[in-house]
């Protein structure tokens, strides 16, 4: 009998809070258990939680900061049910979800799944662009979220599930300050513990409101990559350096723009700019496609802010950890988990 916990880590955001527990309130199945973690919230939402008490079984929690891995973890330590599903504040969760869920993990029992993200109508034009960014082929890989095989699929913590003995079997969340949900999940692996891909346990994720927002977490992402194959040896792939080559290739293209026109070298000039405008206007030409001119163009800054906030990350963090040897889980913006 799969019992459900679903367990929010929460920091400074209650109108998101509101949003995401009024879309569980809507769920066609409705039990489960809600447990909101307020991670040393100034704007505390605890009203807004409580609220809810007479529509959802759910519990607030509050505690000090420290960041959403250990948030999640103190959320788990306190959930009655078997099975925990992790959710970020920023998501909206169809009205099927659990009922597609259970039915899933009915039919084929795994220690842990997780879902891809999507976007709703009103969503604002930059939301819009940064999903498109981050789960688009051509930014990617579509590796977010695009692959059915349990070895290559990881999990990610704004839409994760997982039964609560092997969250113990794993021991939880780890201290990283980014890129620690990817490190349970190869652990979960690493454990030989059983995962899948639920394609239709979709949600409907905000992600970052601007691209200075957008722009620190991908930073942090490619930090955490190198970090994370510190950790586990072997689970850094050529697609994880991709965005790199692509930041480090755009920098040879400016020095050697800067270089020709120095010179006044006019056809040598057009040259450096031209692999830059022929992926923008691919990015323009796809998102529009799939999402509308408006987004399509705002795509284009935020495909350059995903490829190249990752790509600076992941150097900083190859200078950083495997050339200067220096001993610690974070490059990138440590203050800012959830910003």
């Amino acid at each position: 009998m799969i019992q459900i916990s679903i367990i929010v880590p929460l920091y400074n955001r209650p109108q998101e809070i509101d949003e995401l527990l009024q879309s569980l309130v809507n769920q066609t199945n409705k039990n489960f258990e809600v447990i909101v973690v307020e991670d040393g919230s100034t704007n505390k939402s605890e009203d807004i939680v409580n609220g809810y008490a007479n529509k959802l079984n759910v519990k607030y929690f509050y505690k000090d900061n420290s960041g959403p891995g250990q948030t999640r973890n103190y959320g788990a330590e306190r959930a009655s049910g078997n099975y925990l599903i992790f959710f970020d504040s920023d998501c909206i969760i169809p009205q099927n979800y659990i009922e597609i869920v259970l039915q899933s993990l009915e039919k084929e029992y795994v220690d842990a799944f997780g879902g891809p993200d999507a976007t709703l109508p009103n969503f604002t034009v930059t939301q819009k662009a940064i999903g498109y960014a981050m789960t688009s082929f051509l930014t990617t890989g579509g590796i977010r979220g695009g692959s059915e095989k349990a070895g290559k699929f990881h999990p990610r913590s704004f839409n994760m599930g997982i039964a609560k003995d092997a969250f113990a079997k794993t021991g939880g969340y780890s201290t990283m300050r980014f890129g620690e949900d990817i490190d349970l999940t190869l652990r979960i692996l690493e454990a030989g513990l059983s995962t899948k891909l639920i394609k239709d346990a979709f949600v409907y994720h905000k992600r970052r409101t601007d691209l200075r927002k957008f722009y620190r977490q991908v930073f942090n992402s490619g930090c955490a990559r190198i970090n994370l194959n510190v950790r586990h040896k072997g689970s850094l792939k050529l697609v994880h350096t991709l965005p790199a080559a692509f930041f480090l290739g755009n920098v040879f293209l400016i020095v050697c723009l800067a270089v020709s026109i120095t010179f006044k070298s006019l056809m040598f000039s057009l040259l450096c700019i031209v692999p830059q405008l022929l992926f923008s206007l691919l990015i323009l030409a796809d998102s529009t496609a799939r999402n509308g001119f408006l987004v399509g163009i705002k795509s284009v800054p935020a495909a350059w802010v995903q490829l190249c906030g990752y790509g600076m990350g992941f150097v900083k963090a190859v200078w950083c950890r495997l050339i200067l040897k220096q001993q610690f889980d974070t490059t990138g913006f440590v203050k800012n988990f959830y910003k």
